[in-house]
Formats: structure tokens, C-alpha cells, sequence
């Protein structure tokens, strides 16, 4: 079973769909976590409902922070998304960060594209850990 950790600033957002996506693209394969660098405590509203759009309930979730997460590393992969310096080093075969825009504050189409960009960043990944 492969482990991946995807890590934002809040987990409310990006680090939370990416763990939905890495949930429905692993085929049983592979196991999402997600934290943040600064937690919010909470899952958007946004981020719900973009992923209820797709048949996911992501209200299951919730945020987290690194020390959370901590005692199921090493991971396959961590990718951070936008924290930068705010992400501390968590034990992984390979580091990757991907610069997404934050969509806290996007609306509609525009919060849809974000999470239609991480399903395909996230299916790409899958594809090569």
C-alpha cells in the first residue's frame, strides 16, 4: 500500500481534495492523508461542495495538523501545495511541491478549476510513485 501526504497551509482546501482525489484514484492502492502547516480546524464549505459535485462527501474529513499525521510517515510521497517555508520536513521516499493557487476566496468556476487541476496533478502522481 502506497502513502501519500499532501500538505497546505490550512488543510481546509487543496490538501483536503488532493486526499479525496488520491482516495478515489488509488484504486485501493494507495492511502491519502493530508495536514496543515497552520490548520484551520475546519473543511470550506467550498471545498465540500466542489467535491459533492463529483460524488465525493469530503464532510467526512477533517483538518489536521503535521503532528497529526506524523506517526504514519515515512510516505511514498509528500507533496506540499503553496505552504513554502511554513512546511516542515516529514520522512518521504521524494518531496514534491506543487504551487496552487489558495482557493479560499475563489467562487464557482473559478474554485472548480483548482480542483480539477489537483484530480489531474493527483492522478498524475499516482501514475509514477
Amino acid at each position: 500500500m502506497k502513502k501519500v501526504l499532501f500538505v497546505c497551509i490550512e488543510n481546509s482546501n487543496r490538501s483536503q481534495m488532493a486526499q479525496a482525489f488520491a482516495q478515489i484514484y488509488g484504486n485501493g492502492q494507495v492511502t491519502g492523508y493530508s495536514a496543515g502547516s497552520i490548520p484551520s480546524g475546519r473543511v470550506n464549505p467550498k471545498a465540500i461542495a466542489a467535491m459533492q459535485q463529483l460524488g465525493y462527501d469530503l464532510s467526512t474529513h477533517a483538518s489536521k495538523s503535521l503532528d497529526e499525521v506524523r506517526e504514519y510517515a515515512p510516505y511514498d510521497a509528500v507533496v506540499t501545495m503553496g505552504c513554502g517555508d511554513a512546511c516542515p520536513w516529514m520522512p518521504a521516499k521524494q518531496h514534491i511541491d506543487w504551487q496552487i493557487p489558495d482557493p479560499r476566496h475563489m467562487e464557482g468556476e473559478e474554485f472548480n478549476q483548482i480542483r480539477d487541476l489537483i484530480a489531474r496533478k493527483v492522478k498524475d502522481l499516482l501514475s509514477i510513485i
